[in-house]
């Protein structure tokens, strides 16, 4: 907002979506904070709000929120925060080849797909779903630690491995799906 008339101002080009959800810079975030920040920016800047306002700052407010709803999903989802932080140290994006040398690796990833392509039933599904989320959950760990040891390149890597069971979930939702 402008000090001085107080009227919504355009969203910076880059912005930094750590800075605007006032969050550190890191792997580690408070969930908590960052819903609280999401919600207090959100009512500052929702469209709603500025339905009697010139029609420049309708098209600003629309572009805060939108704006801010990135932040928020960026910086959630752990496989996108990971990402989001390779990009700002000026790492290459995260490629699928980038787990291509780890064979076993690959391996368990096609039988999780056999198991899914061959699901029969809620209770195969179930199975699978607890099998990739505990999969995720211990990928996330060794991130933060990677993050928290400054070794980019092996985040990256970890962060590759989390794209394949991030495919694995979306499989696995699409088959959920009532046809």
């Amino acid at each position: 907002f402008c000090p001085g008339c107080q009227a919504l101002q355009p969203p910076a080009p880059r912005p930094d979506l750590f800075r605007l959800m006032d969050c550190d810079r890191s792997f580690r975030i408070d969930a908590q904070q960052l819903q609280q920040r999401f919600r207090s920016l959100q009512r500052a800047v929702h469209p709603d709000r500025f339905g009697q306002r010139p029609p420049k700052e309708q098209y600003y407010s629309e572009q805060h929120s939108s704006l801010i709803n990135k932040a928020y999903q960026t910086l959630l989802n752990p496989l996108s925060r990971g990402l989001y932080l390779l990009e700002l140290s000026g790492v290459e994006p995260v490629q699928e080849t980038d787990c291509d040398a780890d064979s076993e690796f690959l391996m368990e990833i096609m039988e999780i797909n056999e198991k899914l392509a061959e699901a029969k039933n809620e209770d195969n599904l179930q199975e699978i779903e607890m099998l990739i989320k505990v999969k995720q959950e211990a990928l996330t760990k060794e991130v933060t630690a990677a993050f928290e040891q400054d070794d980019l390149q092996e985040a990256k890597e970890l962060l590759a491995k989390m794209k394949y069971y991030a495919n694995l979930e979306d499989k696995l939702k699409a088959k959920k799906m009532p046809s």
